[in-house]
């Protein structure tokens, strides 16, 4: 499972599924500690804690919900807190800030310097050129693909 081992673990708990992950991270959210949701809950008792299933599972387990972007902001909406701490990258914890202006939201994010790195510009540039090909062989591609298949099933 790409592209990170946090995540990885974080959904294995969750399923039945043997995942085998890469041994990769996000820096953002590796930098986030269960230590760091305990100082936090200290001083913020009332805050819900939500955290992004990329941070480590020990962060996940201290937290009081965790996942996707779409799924912390359905949450919000649901439970209507009057205040809520983000474990995730600052973009992403913008968006539902954004979507959800009736809760005070705490967010000692990280801004992810990799994820500026995708504008629209560059994916306009890259459709209209069609330069930059990935080759990837028919019998990879088929094992490949029921892999993501099962992924977005989840």
């Amino acid at each position: 499972m790409l592209p990170d081992k946090y995540l990885a673990a974080n959904v294995a708990k969750t399923t039945d599924v043997e995942i085998i992950s890469w041994d990769g991270a996000c820096e953002v959210h590796e930098g986030f500690t269960a230590g760091d949701v305990s100082e936090l809950r200290s001083v913020y008792a009332d805050a819900i804690v939500l955290a992004h299933p990329e941070c480590p599972p020990e962060v996940v387990a201290a937290a009081d919900f965790a996942g996707s972007t779409a799924q912390m902001s359905n949450f919000i909406a649901e439970r209507r807190p009057r205040r809520a701490l983000l474990l995730t990258e600052c973009s992403m914890g913008d968006n539902i800030a954004g979507a959800h202006p009736e809760v005070e939201f705490l967010r000692p994010c990280g801004l992810c310097p990799h994820m500026k790195r995708i504008t629209l510009p560059a994916i306009r540039r890259a459709l209209e050129t069609m330069t930059t090909a990935i080759e990837i062989d028919p019998a990879v591609a088929t094992s490949a693909r029921r892999s993501v298949e099962r992924m977005t099933a989840l």
